[in-house]
């Protein structure tokens, strides 16, 4: 009995680490049945943030063994240097990454096109563009040699200029010259690299040409069009794409789309890099310290005004700005701060928020990371009048006769409290509430009404009123 029970103890160990070992296996082929699609999303300006995010979506797509990443586009272009991380950190990864400009009505425009051509599948939804990637951000509207000024160089779908007016803009100086072109041979390399359309990505550089989704099929500037994202990867499925170390066939059928949002330290790096959150933080910082100033012991105003202030600068460490407006903007902060100080009947505090919007207007000037004017407009208009309505409270307290000093008190009724009956020129009295030293020509009598015609020192002279 006891050699019989071994054998059957060992038969159902037997069968439970078999039962394990299928188990693991269906397991695993579940888990390799169910590929992984993690998706991405590059919406508002290209910037050190963006390109921060995207280098650890990307990071975490290889880490977790992703099939493919979908990077859903929708720019308006941005920072050079912020567009090169991108594009390095998408040529860089071991996952297969598809540019998808969407949903409809989305754009890749200047620095997103770069990233649309750096992509292993460029794709784009129905009612979305690409293009417009001439670098005018550094230099401005580059100006043609040409009487025809301000061409965009339009183009149809065979590519030809529809506006006779194509030709090509050159840019106004050397420095610029080298810009554009480096830009060109970066994009002609990208394009080269998939195998895409390089002469109209050329184009979008130097003529500022822009192409909707369908035209851009037809020209090969893209490899699909799909309106969502399962439609793309249904389109992508079995298509064979050029990674670094050699062509791979993508498996995506029933892939599971995995959303990869933006981390809270993303979402509030987003936030405060906006140039009109910036703007408000640093106008806001600097009304704090003005109130904190004007009335010492508040507090409050002091600790939100400097707090305020140092997100504010700390953004701007982050976000591109134009040193020459930066420094308009921190002369009006510090003319704002000192009409606090240094009382000017309004001339420092209404220069100073002029030269502040001014500046901020100035300092926020690249594409994707300009002050809105109703922001600029409106911060103007209620500076400027926060300032008039203290000029007229000044002007207004200045006509109030005065409640303090030898001029409050000269004229003012005052009552006995007690007189020295044998001298009968010193005694106390009560003024405006408070007790006094006398001297008069007594002798009064306590309660009498008096009239204070003089002051010496800590001592009254009063009259009979």
């Amino acid at each position: 009995m006891t050699g019989a029970a071994a054998l059957r103890s060992r038969g159902r160990l037997t069968l439970a680490l078999l039962g394990f070992v299928l188990w693991t296996i269906v397991a695993s082929g579940a888990a390799m049945a169910a590929p992984k699609a993690y998706l991405l999303d590059l919406d508002g300006a290209v910037g050190p943030v963006s390109a921060g995010y995207i280098e650890r979506g990307l990071k975490s797509a290889a880490e977790h063994g992703a099939s493919i990443v979908v990077l859903r586009i929708d720019t308006p272009g941005g920072l050079d240097s912020s567009m090169r991380q991108i594009v390095q950190a998408i040529l860089s990864s071991p996952v297969p990454v598809v540019g998808y400009v969407a949903p409809g009505g989305a754009r890749a425009a200047s620095a997103g096109t770069f990233i649309l051509y750096a992509c292993q599948i460029a794709a784009m939804a129905p009612g979305t563009n690409l293009g417009a990637a001439t670098p005018v951000s550094l230099f401005g509207d580059f100006s043609s040699s040409s009487p025809d000024k301000g061409a965009t160089g339009t183009t149809d779908s065979a590519g030809k200029d529809t506006t006779g007016k194509g030709r090509q803009i050159r840019p106004p100086d050397a420095e610029a010259a080298k810009v554009t072109n480096d830009a060109v041979a970066y994009i002609r390399g990208l394009a080269r690299l998939h195998g895409r359309n390089a002469d109209w990505a050329e184009t979008a550089i130097r003529e500022a040409a822009s192409l909707p989704s369908d035209q851009a099929l037809k020209m090969n500037v893209i490899d699909m069009i799909a309106g969502t994202v399962p439609q793309l990867l249904d389109q992508l499925n079995g298509r064979v794409v050029q990674m670094p170390g050699g062509p791979r066939t993508l498996a995506l059928a029933g892939a599971e789309v995995v959303p990869v949002p933006p981390d809270l330290r993303t979402r509030l790096l987003t936030a405060i890099t906006d140039p009109n959150i910036a703007f408000l933080l640093l106008l806001l910082g600097a009304y704090g310290l003005i109130f904190e100033i004007a009335h010492p012991g508040l507090v409050a105003p002091g600790v939100v005004g400097a707090i305020s202030l140092l997100i504010g600068l700390f953004a701007l460490t982050i976000i591109p700005v134009d040193l020459a407006g930066l420094a308009l903007t921190v002369l009006g902060l510090a003319l704002m701060v000192a009409e606090a100080i240094v009382p000017a009947f309004g001339a420092l505090g209404i220069g100073g928020a002029i030269a502040f919007v001014l500046g901020a207007m100035m300092t926020f000037d690249t594409p994707g990371y300009r002050l809105a004017w109703p922001v600029a407009i409106g911060a103007g208009v209620f500076s400027i009048g926060l300032f008039m309505v203290a000029l007229a409270m000044l002007l207004r307290a200045r006509r109030q006769p005065a409640s303090t000093g030898d001029i409050a008190l000269t004229g003012a009724h005052a009552t006995v409290i007690s007189w020295d009956g044998d001298t009968g020129e010193t005694g106390v009295v009560e003024v405006m509430g408070e007790h006094w030293r006398a001297i008069g020509p007594g002798p009064f009598t306590p309660g009498q009404q008096l009239r204070v015609a003089g002051r010496e020192g800590l001592t009254l002279r009063v009259a009979p009123d």
